[in-house]
């Protein structure tokens, strides 16, 4: 028996050894898939946009130069890095229209993303007090408007908010105006498309938060005294703060870049930098111009967020 156990124990050595050997090659690989994901649809189209900025415009197609090739070997690829140039960047500088754009773009964007937390965080403390038989319904109220084209629901808000749609109508119905108010086409109309298509965005990360929130804490706060603001600012509030910042991310980061809302309620006149871009693509065809916007606009976003994360990451360390 003895001899038996021994001469089982070599077989059994490479079983364990080939089975940690997976665990390992598995454990790498949901490493890498994400990494390599970020690789090909994020980090190569935005070295192909700065390129692209780096050009300069030509009547051609693609419509700049110069144009990568391996036909022309190493020595052609190192002409075509040396025609590459910052005028394109430079002339941004130049145009107050681009900066008008961001300035505008960012202000609507904080604004509109300030709206939705204010909309968004009752109707999620809600949800998240509400029986529980009852908060998969409310979910589904919430994502319900997803089930809709985005185009088609913000096409709709054009029939409610001109000046014979049916908000006009129903106040001058309920005699609360005598004259139809003048909202599309305005600000006004971009901010209730925005907070109107992002809403969801918002309430379901504050949910997320709110729902595993303990709220027996609020009751002893208030069981010492504390009034029912004071606890709310002191306990509801920074134990929903982590659902406030994703939501808050979620909205600003695609209202800055939002083109389909502000050109259909906000009409010809409004100024930001998802319409820029669409006219310099489109209209002007100025590719390299277009994509030092797109470079700067993702810069923009990019790099607050980071150091918001390298932030929150040293006070999680002090915190330990």
């Amino acid at each position: 028996m003895a001899q038996s156990m021994a001469s089982d124990r070599p077989d059994a050595a490479p079983a364990v050894s080939s089975g940690g050997l997976g665990k390992a090659v598995g454990n790498r690989l949901v490493i890498i898939v994400p990494y390599l994901w970020l690789f090909v649809f994020f980090l190569v189209p935005f070295l192909i946009v700065f390129k692209i900025s780096l050009s300069t415009t030509a009547i051609a197609m693609p419509p700049y130069v110069p144009v990568f090739g391996l036909e022309d070997g190493l020595s052609g690829l190192i002409a075509s890095l040396g025609e590459l140039t910052l005028d394109n960047y430079l002339w941004l500088t130049d145009d107050a229209l681009y900066f008008n754009a961001y300035i505008s773009s960012i202000t609507i964007a904080a604004v509109s993303t300030l709206i939705t937390l204010a909309v968004g965080f009752p109707i999620a403390y809600g949800m998240a007090r509400a029986p529980t038989s009852l908060r998969p319904t409310l979910l589904m109220l919430v994502i319900l408007p997803f089930w809709t084209s985005f185009l088609i629901r913000v096409y709709a808000w054009i029939g409610i908010l001109k000046p014979e749609g049916l908000l006009n109508q129903f106040l001058i119905w309920t005699g609360a105006i005598d004259s139809p108010l003048l909202i599309l086409n305005t600000n006004t109309a971009i901010y209730i498309g925005i907070v109107y298509s992002y809403l969801p965005f918002m309430v379901l990360p504050l949910y997320s938060a709110l729902e595993k929130m303990d709220y027996s804490l609020v009751e002893a706060a208030q069981d010492l005294g504390c009034p029912p603001a004071s606890a709310f600012w002191k306990i509801t509030f920074p134990l929903a703060l982590p659902g406030v910042v994703a939501g808050s991310m979620l909205v600003f980061i695609p209202a800055m870049g939002e083109f389909v809302i502000p050109d259909l309620l906000g009409g010809s006149q409004t100024l930001m930098i998802g319409k820029t871009l669409w006219n310099e693509f489109f209209n002007n065809r100025d590719w390299p111009v277009s994509s030092a916007v797109a470079v700067i606009l993702l810069l923009l976003l990019v790099v607050p967020i980071m150091l918001f994360q390298q932030a929150q990451a040293r006070s999680l360390e002090k915190g330990r």
